[in-house]
């Protein structure tokens, strides 16, 4: 195998990983579903054509998500896995014809289902009584949502059923008009809105206050009744029937198909329909209806092969392109935003499109006036697909990239080796917009009530200049302006004060260094402990840590050497905001340098205490094992990355040897 091909294979790898976290873990994908398969599906023919290359870590092996450090881990009994999906209606025979060679059949029966576009949900009842709910997590283990998932008025406490104790799964989902409503009444609050149903269900699911998720409008509608051969039923439809009879919500578009052309007419029925339902679908999903068939047929370590979800196209409308703006992001970048004459896309309505950059502009040949046909990549991010010049009047004009900032006029500049074009004035409007925003997020120093309005009105009443000066606003300052009262006022100072206290990784992102996420600062921060350290680093020594190539060293290096930066870190040390030199601390560092994997579940901690004792003892928690993991910490019920650890020869450590290295607590 070449290089470029083993260096395209563990590209891939690191790319699905990232958009795996922000789609499950973060809630925030940055591209659609058909990019992102894409990339599975690339990964997964070079694995094909060199097996000797495949890993159990791959994201081709296993189900995307993982469970998250603040929610009880419990273990599938069942692994909970995801389907196989396809675009195309010949790969969709295709899978027709394999079942069929598989079970050595002339024909099979099917139930087509809508595919929601929602979080999947293990739920549990014991003596017809509601006891326990699961994410789906990595597909072997996921988080305890138990007393959030109770607050949904779909999902019965008590049940009739004559089985004492069953498993059913399903998908939590946001209505349509539920989202637009709750959109609506955050946007007249001031609030940051949610970029889509599946975004907010996913956030919903995962507050820590269940009266807020009580307040959200999720539903649910179950899929599949687990192990139901065993309790003497022999159809996935007999199943629903019985999961329906007994109070659980089972979806009314759901269809019984005797023969493939049964399914294809399920499916085309399903596309018509789809800008018409109350929720949001991204497909039909089709499974082999006899459950006696459906064990014959088995499943891959990541899917079973009696089902199949066969994704429709993104949603797309037609619509007119009213001018072309700019905006300038936090680092500079300067990104073209197409303003639309507005029109209702995939359950919200669109008014404005990315544009991504200059060159973007110049491969569609896009004009101010145009009519263009606009997409949601995956449900998510409005982007104009193409031009339809047929429509032209000849009245339309050509975007001309200026030469100067719009917001600050200073000159705009392309490097190299770079798309993107920016602006380099440090103390541009805009950006410094961008970066009070960032600043006040919630993954950075977590400010409650600094959000984009408040932001811009500071900024226009000339009361901050930097990040720093937020710690220098007073509650009379505030009581000025006409969106504070008394009691706002002294809620914005009270947050923007505690957040001192924030950990240093979290300072660290709200610095917003350029290609510096949020694992990113937690690399830094557990290299280097306070910001003394970090400015003593240098250019190699940046580059030898897990995740941080030359591009990034350099981007870290140049921030921390830039002026404007040196007077914004002076004047955050000067205010207590950052600390010089980390504060002693009376327990040893006995990990400092250590990178630590945990799988499996403990019994006398959570995975986010044991995580907190890893990191209080200067050691890291990772994700992932590679060759750069130290110690892989195995709990109850052990996944992969056990395996993973053998397999590189990595010391495995059980719970009590776990305990025995932290030490007294």
């Amino acid at each position: 195998m070449s290089d470029p091909e083993r260096q395209r294979i563990d590209m891939l790898r690191q790319q699905i990983e990232q958009h795996d976290q922000l789609y499950y873990e973060r809630a925030a994908p940055e591209i659609g579903d058909s990019e992102y398969d894409a990339l599975v599906r690339e990964l997964r023919d070079l694995e094909e054509r060199y097996p000797e290359y495949r890993s159990a870590d791959s994201p081709t092996e296993r189900v995307g998500g993982r469970t998250d450090a603040v929610f009880p881990s419990v273990a599938h009994q069942v692994p909970m896995l995801s389907l196989d999906n396809t675009y195309d209606a010949d790969e969709l025979a295709a899978f027709h014809t394999r079942v069929l060679e598989l079970l050595g059949a002339a024909a099979a029966e099917f139930v087509v289902e809508p595919k929601l576009d929602g979080v999947a949900v293990s739920l549990h009842y014991e003596g017809g009584r509601y006891v326990r709910a699961v994410t789906r997590g990595d597909g072997r283990q996921g988080d305890d949502v138990t007393r959030n998932v109770a607050t949904l008025r779909d999902v019965p406490q008590k049940v009739r059923v004559p089985w004492s104790r069953f498993e059913v799964r399903g998908e939590i989902f946001m209505p349509v008009a539920g989202f637009a409503s709750m959109n609506a009444e955050r946007e007249s609050r001031g609030d940051k809105t949610f970029a889509n149903p599946r975004n907010a269900a996913a956030g919903s699911l995962k507050m820590l206050d269940t009266e807020e998720v009580r307040a959200r409008p999720l539903a649910l509608f179950v899929y599949q009744l687990v192990e139901a051969e065993s309790l003497r039923l022999g159809t996935h439809w007999q199943a629903l029937q019985a999961l329906a009879e007994a109070g659980l919500p089972v979806n009314e578009g759901n269809r019984h198909c005797r023969d493939f052309a049964a399914v294809s007419a399920a499916i085309a029925t399903l596309a018509e329909r789809r800008a018409t339902l109350p929720y949001q679908i991204d497909g039909a999903v089709v499974k082999v209806d006899s459950l006696a068939q459906q064990r014959e047929l088995g499943a891959t370590a990541k899917s079973p092969r009696w089902g199949i979800a066969f994704k429709f196209g993104s949603p797309q409308a037609r619509t007119q392109l009213r001018a072309i703006r700019l905006q300038v992001g936090r680092t500079g970048s300067v990104t073209p935003v197409a303003e639309l004459e507005p029109v209702w896309l995939g359950g919200i309505t669109v008014a404005r499109a990315t544009l991504h950059n200059r060159d973007e502009i110049e491969r569609l040949d896009v004009r101010v006036g145009d009519t263009v046909l606009v997409e949601r990549g995956g449900d998510v991010i409005p982007k104009i697909v193409r031009v339809l010049p047929e429509c032209r009047s000849g009245k339309e004009k050509k975007f001309r990239f200026p030469r100067r900032c719009p917001s600050c006029r200073s000159p705009l500049m392309r490097s190299a080796d770079e798309v993107a074009i920016r602006c380099d004035n440090p103390s541009c409007p805009q950006q410094l917009e961008r970066r009070l925003e960032h600043w006040a997020s919630r993954n950075a120093m977590d400010i409650a009530g600094l959000g984009k309005e408040n932001v811009k009105l500071l900024l226009e009443k000339d009361m901050v200049q930097s990040c720093a000066d937020l710690y220098r606003l007073r509650i009379e300052d505030l009581l000025r302006l006409e969106r504070f009262a008394a009691r706002s006022a002294e809620n914005l100072v009270a947050a923007i004060d505690a957040s001192r206290q924030r950990p240093w990784r979290a300072k660290l992102y709200a610095l917003g260094i350029r290609h510096v996420g949020t694992s990113g600062a937690g690399v830094l921060a557990s290299r280097y402990p306070d910001l003394e350290s970090l400015r003593a680093a240098t250019l190699e020594e940046l580059q030898q840590l897990e995740d941080v190539g030359p591009r990034v060293a350099a981007s870290i290096v140049d921030f921390l050497q830039a002026p404007p930066t040196r007077r914004l870190l002076a004047d955050l040390v000067e205010l207590g905001v950052l600390l010089p030199v980390a504060p002693p601390t009376a327990r040893a560092q006995s990990f400092a340098g250590l990178n630590f994997v945990l799988t499996g579940t403990l019994a006398s901690m959570t995975r986010g205490q044991a995580q907190a004792a890893i990191e209080a003892r200067g050691g890291r928690v990772s994700g992932s094992v590679s060759k750069k993991t130290h110690f892989v910490v195995v709990g109850a019920d052990a996944g992969s990355k056990a395996d993973k650890a053998a397999e590189l020869e990595i010391p495995i450590l059980d719970e009590a040897q776990f305990r025995a290295r932290l030490g007294p607590a």
